[in-house]
């Protein structure tokens, strides 16, 4: 018997050994491959059955980028890859040491590369994400001058910077239909963004138009070099569970803020950086004491801020929707933690329960969602107008809120028209709203002075 056993363990340990090295070969697969240009960067992804062993070089002459893939098997078809808006020509395969994978992409221009890999979300498995950056473009596209759009009357508009969250190979949250958070805020921004930039006196700017994705500290970059005077992120909540319900809007919390301080400072290149836009406090050549009590102080008046106009939005999208919460709720987000521009971010609603899926999917919900949201937004500008701005010269000439109404434009109208009916002239309109001609838009927003 105790021979039998031994015969048995023998055979038994060289099964092992003849199945392990099998295990070890069968390697991982390439199942899919997806691209997703951006303005500054583009990003190739690799879904692979497993973490992957990798290496990553550019080769200049012509230009190339080499993915290095240990122990591989290509399953996915890269000819079947749209690279339009890429920097990518081609892209060609081969085996390499017996069991590996060289994958090569010819470019259009040098790009810097950069890799990592993703565990798997909702919708994907595991991937390794290789992002071409355009050094050369991103230079090209960054504005020597900060955003000011001025009107007929001189006056600079209110800069309202426009975040979708999410965006490329980070769908968000996704619905129980299947609803990808990173579209529906899309849409609702844009929607968002041309409400805004109807309206006299103010300009939208968008942090992405397309499905691409942007780092959260990139994001405020941007709302920084567009001079923004308000920054306001769109996102779509979820839960485990399908029950809970409603909008919500947050502000940076002072513990988020205190640490995004300690960043500040301990990254010199922020020194040079403006507080509170153009015109304002650069932190360059003070000591750690006295720019720490300037950023704080920035901190502070910019929290402030968020808190009044989440809490003017949060009154305005109490009227067309269910509110998860009756205030302002803060946060420690990256995307809000801008030291001199007032940031929020506005939950639409709970992408995961099947009334407001169904309801972030319609044109006609995102529409009164956003026309919620700028009105929320104006209401706070007309009481705390930027200096400078149209706004705080009309409160200043006593055209504020007190002795105006708005009409919204609608197919069929002419401001002819719109004059007749509210007993007042064209050319007053057109100089009132800082209009060159008598054209009107559908969907422009027009203010009326009282007669």
């Amino acid at each position: 018997m105790a021979r039998m056993f031994s015969r048995w363990c023998l055979a038994g340990s060289v099964m092992l050994t003849l199945l392990f090295p099998m295990a070890a070969m069968a390697g991982v697969n390439v199942e899919g491959v997806r691209i997703w240009p951006a303005p500054d960067h583009t990003r190739l992804v690799l879904d692979v059955a497993d973490k992957i062993d990798h290496k990553v070089f550019a080769l200049s002459g012509p230009s190339r980028l080499v993915i290095d893939l240990e122990n591989t098997t290509l399953k996915a078809d890269f000819d079947k890859l749209d690279l339009s808006g890429s920097p990518v020509k081609r892209i060609r395969s081969a085996p390499r040491n017996g069991n590996d994978l060289r994958v090569v992409l010819d470019l259009k221009s040098d790009i810097k590369p950069r890799s990592f890999q993703l565990e798997p979300n909702q919708q994907y498995g595991h991937r390794l994400v290789v992002d071409l950056i355009d050094e050369g473009g991103l230079k090209a596209r960054k504005p020597s001058e900060p955003t000011v759009t001025e009107n007929a009357n001189g006056k600079r508009d209110i800069i309202v910077v426009v975040d979708a969250g999410h965006g490329g190979e980070d769908p968000g949250a996704i619905g129980p239909r299947g609803t990808r958070e990173k579209d529906v805020v899309l849409r609702m921004s844009k929607t968002l963004a041309e409400l805004i930039d109807a309206k006299p006196g103010y300009t939208a700017k968008l942090t992405r138009t397309g499905d691409y994705y942007i780092d959260l500290r990139s994001r405020t970059l941007l709302a920084r070099k567009h001079n923004a005077d308000l920054f306001v992120s769109v996102h779509a909540d979820a839960f485990r569970t399908p029950q809970p319900r409603g909008a919500s809007v947050f502000a940076l919390s002072q513990r988020g803020a205190t640490s995004e301080t300690a960043r500040w400072l301990a990254k010199t290149e922020n020194r040079s950086d403006l507080i509170g836009g153009a015109g304002g406090v650069s932190l360059d050549g003070r000591d750690d004491m006295l720019a720490g009590v300037l950023l704080d102080l920035s901190m502070t008046a910019s929290i402030n801020s968020s808190l009044g106009v989440g809490d003017s939005i949060l009154g305005r999208l109490g009227s067309v929707a269910k509110l998860h919460k009756k205030g302002v709720e803060q946060a420690a987000f990256a995307v809000l933690k801008s030291p001199d521009i007032p940031s929020v971010l506005v939950e639409a609603g709970f992408i995961s329960n099947p009334k407001e899926e169904q309801n972030l999917s319609s044109a006609w919900y995102r529409e009164k969602l956003s026309q919620a949201v700028f009105r929320g937004i104006d209401d706070y500008f007309q009481k705390t107008p930027p200096p400078g701005t149209l706004l705080a010269w009309q409160k200043q000439n006593g055209r504020g809120d007190g002795s105006v109404s708005q009409y919204r434009i609608r197919r069929g109208d002419t401001l002819s028209g719109v004059a007749r009916e509210n007993q007042t002239t064209v050319s007053e309109l057109m100089q009132y709203n800082g209009l060159n001609d008598d054209r009107v838009m559908v969907g422009q927003t027009i203010r009326i002075p009282a007669s």
